[in-house]
């Protein structure tokens, strides 16, 4: 936590509150974190940076990613866009977080020497604490954790919605797969206990949450060091009796782990909304096998059948790394088959990116870039089909869609309204006359559907205001505090939808 010491070093030498920005890279988990990181900011007396500051802050916290292979370099890049900012501007401070800071350590610091902290991804409750160092000693504070010194959830958070929440429930993995680092960068898997988890939850509804994603780096192992194999589905069930919570989604499950009881609580408990993301990663017996997962093609086909015995309109998603050293053109075409048979309603597809750290840099047989490519895109193209296809299944249902904030581009052009219904399908649809907030819930009839969202272009057959649209009109029209400060009970802000994800750890 923070002290008065560390408010009055948010505070410049005229007595104004200096600013920060959080510019957030990779996956989900590094979503979570960046708002643990602006609430523990702001409790230390530092106000946010207006929108699109673009390093124009006095602190500038880079929270970053180690999965992609481009990762060193789009760090490096923009740290040294930064570099003569800094010159310009006394006092101006730049921070490191993240799982590429946990890997690389001192070298951050002596090829960028203009960064004033580096900090990794078991201490990030030490921010502020650092920041002040580092100002007051005039070095540069290198300062990397091996061990999870506190759990996420207890800092404080700046949430950025009023309507959704990610709630952590477990950090770390204990798989071994051969081209993630992320297990050695994250730690061993730490789970929560269920009554903590379930107090944040009711906390976040109180406070006008009306859906919640529960989050882990394989969150479906929820209970390994806890011995019970069933307290994931458990979890799922017990959000389920709590009032007022509309809608559960998690992120992201592995298919070694993915059992008939899990199965069994998304179908039974109303508030799991129909959505799985089942990462594939390769359709190939042998390619999962140079992985190190555990589960083969008539395995993970399996699963998704009774996923969709259980749950017909289910939305099941995907990740997919396409050149994996030693995959052959026959390897690639059984994660085409799989593809095919897994019908998919979106892929997130990725290039093997070799990770030095991790086994698969040094495997044999790396394939040529251009036949990565070659592969990549014919992939793509069957997605683009399938997804399609799926997509036009929808036209004439009737959905519910939850209000959102942020997800159309075009919103104001087309006079339309964004949200996402129930499986996580997003909705454009025509701007009604009565007054829609977000996370307010509307019905509506589908009339076009295109690879990537659904439109409905008639008139908004029923408009349901709800507690976390009064949330988020109360939140908006609060005057803003002088400080920021938010501190108290954990809460999370508003999960990203999965397409906007890059990968990063949830690739499980």
């Amino acid at each position: 936590m923070t002290n008065s010491s560390d408010r009055a070093a948010a505070v410049d030498e005229v007595g104004v509150d200096r600013t920060y920005e959080v510019r957030t890279y990779g996956c989900q988990m590094n979503v979570h974190d960046s708002e643990r990181l602006s609430g523990l900011l702001e409790g230390a007396g530092y106000v946010r940076a207006p929108a699109g500051a673009d390093g124009d802050a006095d602190v500038v916290v880079f929270n970053t990613c180690a999965v992609r292979e481009n990762a060193d370099n789009k760090l490096y890049g923009n740290l040294g866009r930064l570099a003569p900012m800094k010159t310009r501007r006394p006092g101006m401070q730049i921070a490191v977080g993240g799982c590429l800071a946990q890997k690389d350590r001192d070298t951050i610091v002596k090829r960028a020497p203009w960064v004033d902290v580096v900090f990794g991804t078991h201490n990030i409750g030490k921010l502020p604490v650092l920041l002040e160092r580092a100002r007051v000693q005039e070095e540069a504070q290198i300062e990397i954790a091996e061990s999870l010194e506190a759990f996420p959830s207890t800092l404080p958070t700046r949430r950025e919605s009023a309507y959704a929440a990610w709630v952590s429930i477990s950090v770390g993995c204990n798989n071994t797969c051969t081209f993630c680092i992320v297990p050695a960068l994250r730690g061993k898997e730490k789970d929560r206990r269920p009554g903590d988890v379930l107090a944040e939850v009711e906390a976040l509804v109180a406070e006008g949450v009306s859906e919640i994603t529960l989050l882990g780096q394989n969150v479906n192992a929820y209970g390994s060091d806890m011995g019970d194999r069933e307290a994931f589905s458990k979890l799922l069930r017990a959000c389920g009796k709590i009032e007022g919570l509309e809608r559960v989604r998690f992120t992201s499950p592995h298919p070694r782990d993915f059992t008939d009881d899990v199965i069994a609580a998304m179908a039974e408990t109303p508030n799991v909304m129909p959505q799985l993301h089942m990462p594939l990663q390769s359709g190939s017996d042998t390619v999962l096998r140079a992985m190190r997962r555990s589960y083969r093609q008539e395995r993970f086909l399996g699963i998704i059948d009774k996923v969709r015995a259980a749950i017909p309109h289910a939305a099941i998603s995907t990740d997919i790394i396409v050149g994996f050293p030693g995959e052959t053109e026959e390897d690639f075409e059984q994660t085409m088959h799989t593809v095919r048979q897994a019908r998919f309603a979106n892929a997130f597809t990725f290039q093997y990116s070799k990770r030095p750290g991790t086994p698969a840099a040094d495997m044999d047989g790396q394939i040529p870039k251009e036949v990565v490519q070659e592969r990549y895109l014919r992939l793509v193209a069957l997605q683009e089909e399938i997804s399609w296809d799926e997509n036009k299944t929808q036209i004439g249902r009737t959905l519910e869609v939850m209000v959102a904030e942020g997800e159309g581009r075009k919103d104001g052009a087309t006079r339309r309204l964004s949200g996402r219904a129930p499986d996580n399908r997003l909705v454009h649809f025509t701007a009604p006359d009565q007054e829609v907030r977000p996370g307010d819930v509307v019905t509506v009839d589908i009339t076009y559907a295109a690879p990537h969202h659904l439109l409905a272009e008639g008139p908004t057959t029923r408009i349901r205001r709800t507690r976390a649209g009064d949330a988020w009109e109360r939140r908006n029209a609060a005057p803003p505090e002088p400080t920021g400060v938010l501190l108290g009970l954990p809460s999370i802000g508003v999960p990203p939808p999965l397409p906007a994800a890059t990968g990063g750890c949830s690739v499980v």
